[in-house]
């Protein structure tokens, strides 16, 4: 008999086959195999646990952050408050202040009537002795003057008496 070549690969193939079952080769590939399924299934596994720890995380920094707004919003809407307080309580003080002022002007200026009044009148009081002096001086002689000292002690004597 003559065996071509193909009855001797096949002959090759059906010792290699053998050969491949007698050392486990298709066990180990099957173990090899499920060894890297398992691995992308817990890889897979992990990958999902750090997915939704992401989005848990996210959806607390996302309420942070609209809390950290709200409290932005409160702290400005506080500071608007508080400057248009103090506006009107600057206003209120500025009013307060100038009619202060003013009542204080008003008083000065009252005094100095008073004091230009009291300063008319001690003028026109000296003015109407040193006219009175003269005319008394013109009319009247050092005898005349004499009497009228001497009338004048003579009240005054009788008045502290």
């Amino acid at each position: 008999m003559d065996f071509d070549n193909t009855f001797w690969t096949l002959v090759a193939l059906l010792i290699f086959l053998g050969f491949v079952v007698y050392l486990k080769v298709p066990g180990r590939v099957t173990k090899l195999l499920d060894d890297r399924a398992e691995k992308i299934s817990d890889e897979l596994d992990d990958a999902r646990k750090l997915r939704e720890e992401a989005q848990a995380l996210l959806a607390s920094y996302q309420r942070k952050q609209r809390e950290a707004q709200q409290e932005a919003d409160d702290i400005v809407e506080a500071a608007q408050a508080e400057a248009k307080r103090l506006i009107e309580e600057t206003r209120a003080d500025i009013a307060a202040q100038l009619e202060r002022r003013t009542k204080m002007a008003e008083e000065k200026i009252a005094q100095a009537e008073a004091q230009a009044m009291t300063e008319v009148q001690a003028v026109a009081a000296d003015t109407a002795v040193e006219a009175a002096r003269t005319i008394i001086s013109e009319k009247i002689d050092a005898g005349a003057d004499a009497k009228l000292v001497d009338e004048d002690i003579s009240a005054l004597a009788g008045k502290l008496n």
